[in-house]
């Protein structure tokens, strides 16, 4: 005790009464934990085929326009600002295992999910609009605009905003 004494008698400039007290150690149940967010065991394989789905959904997006041509309709635009960032953001998520980036990505996912599923019900006309679907701009209705021939890109968006919603929606309510 003795070297510690003059150490705070330098820094304070006078000692006071608890220096001198011996100290003691609290119980460990006494010892405040630190708050941590909990992280079970299939986050990162969730975050990885969340990614994946992102990614492939971006990677597409960019082929019909870029490679094949096909300019996107103002809809298929607001889902493309809402997906392309979700690759970015869930690819680092997926790296770091840190789901503490979910609802950030749920509020994206959804609100990418909202468009898609009016998208695709204006495309298949259960929505009546005085406009046609994709009015503004080129049309995803043309023949032209389904994959394999037989599934519309309208239908693939919903597919993949659902895809990322519900990888990650379970393992969300877990860790609550």
């Amino acid at each position: 005790m003795a070297p510690v004494l003059p150490r705070l008698v330098q820094e304070r400039g006078s000692l006071r009464k608890t220096d001198l007290m011996p100290q003691t150690a609290q119980p460990p149940s006494a010892t405040p934990q630190p708050k941590v967010a909990p992280q079970t065991g299939d986050v990162w394989p969730r975050l990885f085929a969340a990614w994946f789905v992102s990614l492939a959904a971006t990677l597409g997006a960019l082929f019909i326009g870029e490679v094949m041509g096909q300019t996107p309709c103002l809809l298929c635009w607001y889902q493309r600002i809402l997906m392309f960032p979700l690759a970015v953001i869930l690819a680092i998520a997926s790296f770091r295992s840190d789901a503490a980036i979910r609802p950030y990505v749920l509020a994206l996912a959804a609100m990418g999910w909202l468009i898609a599923a009016y998208h695709g019900l204006l495309y298949a006309g259960l929505i009546p609009a005085e406009i046609e679907p994709c009015g503004a701009g080129p049309s995803c209705s043309g023949g032209g605009m389904t994959v394999f021939g037989a599934v519309p890109i309208p239908y693939l968006s919903v597919a993949s905003f659902t895809a990322i919603l519900l990888l990650l929606l379970p393992s969300w309510r877990s860790s609550r």
